[in-house]
């Protein structure tokens, strides 16, 4: 039996110390396909290209067995839940 969603989220919760996880096996239940949703404050500082390599060396032993990984979000706490007052900043204001 291939690699099972509780496996992925086991590695990826000891090694990263996700705020936000979410796993979805993908494969329809042979644990060949999985897509990831992270978010992390180690990704803090780093570029989406580390970030993945971050991921995937939390799964380096799971790879072993895993056909494809879709990361679909790697995100910091800010980036996956900005602040009311960071978008308040953001958003341009016009004067009638």
């Amino acid at each position: 039996m291939g690699v099972t969603k509780e496996q992925v989220e086991a590695s990826l919760t000891s090694k990263l110390n996700p705020v936000h996880l979410e796993v979805i096996d993908t494969s329809g239940g042979c644990g060949a396909s999985f897509a990831v949703e992270i978010v992390s404050e180690q990704f803090e500082g780093k570029r989406l290209l580390e970030r993945h390599r971050m991921v995937n060396a939390a799964l380096e032993e799971e790879m072993k067995e895993i056909h494809a990984l879709s990361i679909k979000k790697a995100h910091t706490p800010q980036q996956w839940n900005p602040t009311p007052q960071d978008s308040a900043t953001t958003t341009p204001t016009t004067d009638a």
